[in-house]
């Protein structure tokens, strides 16, 4: 029986930047919190204790901050492939970078109905997101987003389910949908403009969503990668993670008051949890 090391790999998480571009007319910021890990030849470093093929996580933080101050961050996608190259070309003993990147979205401040140059508003906590894979021969791109809450008030129902003897839930025609949409998207080459391809897959994203009379979170997830995917060629799949937020109608019997449909309590554990990938071979 022979003992070996399997996969694996060593990184850099949670590496976080902010870049300011100071234009004479006005300031453009991005945020970025990365993490970086690097597959190889790094077999002698657990079984012997020899370090002369590993390059120091520090050094990975430092090399973010360094192409940064470089290079202007255009988008996260492109920051990926930059800092991904950078380390394939370096390191002979690496054969596959792992970047991750999650953006900080900033909206500018209007004041008096302009955009101020150098003022910002955080948009919530909703992320954008980009995740490279990438050897010196291929590179797999993925894009995203994380935390985009949506939430309807009609043209929603959760009817004719499977039910058992534990069953409590009442079928619904006219029930609220809300959801945190968690959507990461696989480019067929990663050569896309991704600024205007990520702003609308979003837009779709969010008009199905409003669109759509859905039967349930399920039937509302396919026809939202559906829309994707019929709309952008270069995009092979996407993969939604969809929470069901739920709002639960309130009994006021107890106030001799009728309750409408008009007074809800929001919930947020337990729920439910929907996930597909829905492709386009």
């Amino acid at each position: 029986m022979a003992i070996r090391v399997g996969e694996n790999n060593y990184g850099k998480q949670r590496v976080r930047i902010l870049q300011v571009a100071r234009h004479p007319d006005r300031h453009e910021i991005k945020e970025l919190t990365l993490g970086i890990r690097l597959e190889g030849d790094f077999e002698s470093a657990h079984t012997k204790g020899d370090n002369r093929k590993v390059l120091p996580t520090d050094t990975m933080k430092n090399t973010v901050y360094a192409l940064a101050k470089l290079y202007p961050i255009k988008s996260p996608e492109d920051f990926c492939v930059l800092l991904a190259d950078h380390f394939l070309s370096r390191n002979l003993q690496v054969s596959r970078a792992r970047i991750e990147a999650a953006e900080t979205l900033w909206t500018r401040f209007a004041v008096a109905g302009k955009p101020h140059p150098f003022t910002f508003t955080g948009s919530s906590n909703e992320k954008r997101t980009a995740a490279l894979s990438a050897t010196r021969e291929e590179k797999t791109l993925q894009a995203g987003i994380e935390g985009l809450v949506v939430l309807k008030t009609t043209e929603s129902a959760f009817e004719n389910f499977l039910k058992d003897e534990y069953t409590t839930l009442k079928e619904d025609r006219n029930r609220i949908l809300a959801t945190s949409i968690r959507a990461n998207w696989l480019y067929r080459e990663p050569a896309v403009e991704f600024d205007s391809t990520w702003h609308a897959v979003r837009q779709t994203l969010l008009e199905v969503f409003a669109g759509h009379d859905s039967e349930s979170l399920q039937h509302t997830l396919y026809e939202m990668g559906e829309g994707v995917l019929l709309k952008f060629a270069g995009i092979r799949e996407i993969r939604l993670s969809l929470p069901n937020k739920h709002y639960n109608l309130i009994d006021m019997s107890a106030f001799n008051m009728e309750n409408p449909k008009e007074i809800f309590l929001p919930t947020d554990e337990p729920h439910g949890l929907i996930e597909a990938t829905v492709r386009n071979d």
